[in-house]
């Protein structure tokens, strides 16, 4: 059988369903109908079902009372550990971006409404820039954050938008709809983001994403403002986007040996 999504067979069937529709649940914003589940993913709503059961009673799923199902505590633990392995996979390569650029290179993931720091190397300058990994961070005010929402459709940051607001972090904050969707627009087209002292003054960063990743995934570096200039803006864009092309690369060959 051909799965409807394209996925490839040839593994046990019901793992590369039950895992099929954990991605869906996760693509759905993890909460979702046993019906939404069967038009996504095409199987009869009694496989869903059977399939369903087995996953919440390993914790991985759970049905909530409205009967719509969600993702399940069990895969914080999976994914806490997932995180730990891509900061480790990307470290090296945030290692030759600091070494190249003198600044703190970072990685960072989008965790719901936020963006979080996965991984770091810092400047070895004696004033350099502290972001602690784990650090949840705004997505309107952070480059990487920016980076990321220019991924979504402009409904989508809406809807974002609506939930978070958008607070002024620094004086440089943007926090009016209508310039932000016009800064959107400016980092699609260009493709890198940069925070302009707009989540803490003084200091300056330039992102941008890692293609095919599972989870939305940024790379930034990031220094006081004094350094961080536009001739080094310019320099870090390529090395970025190199970095980004090489751990993309590696990720995706670190799937194909699993």
């Amino acid at each position: 059988m051909t799965e409807p999504s394209g996925r490839r067979t040839g593994g046990v069937q019901s793992v590369e369903r039950s895992l099929e529709l954990l991605e869906l649940l996760a693509d759905a914003g993890g909460d979702v109908t046993l019906s939404q589940l069967a038009a996504s993913s095409g199987l009869p709503a009694p496989t869903i079902h059977r399939l369903l059961r087995t996953l919440a009673a390993g914790g991985y799923v759970r049905q909530e009372e409205s009967r719509r199902y969600a993702l399940g505590p069990r895969l914080i633990r999976l994914g806490e550990a997932a995180n730990r392995m891509l900061g480790t996979w990307a470290r090296p390569h945030l290692r030759s971006l600091m070494k190249a650029l003198g600044e703190t290179a970072n990685l960072a993931l989008l965790d719901g409404d936020e963006a979080v720091y996965v991984a770091q190397v810092q400047s070895e300058h004696a004033m350099r820039i502290f972001t602690e990994v784990g650090r949840h961070v705004s997505l309107h005010a952070t480059g990487v954050g920016k980076a990321l929402l220019a991924l979504k459709t402009d409904e989508e940051v809406r809807a974002i938008l609506d939930r978070t607001g958008m607070p002024a972090r620094t004086p440089r904050t943007i926090t009016r709809r209508r310039r932000f969707f016009e800064e959107l627009a400016t980092i699609r087209k260009r493709g890198y983001a940069i925070d302009d002292g707009e989540q803490e003054v003084g200091v300056r960063c330039v992102a941008l994403t890692v293609p095919g990743t599972p989870t939305p995934t940024a790379l930034s570096v990031s220094g006081p403002e004094a350094r961080i200039t536009d001739d080094v803006v310019a320099g870090a864009v390529p090395l970025l986007r190199q970095a980004a092309s090489d751990l993309s690369a590696e990720l995706s060959y670190q799937e194909r040996e699993s």
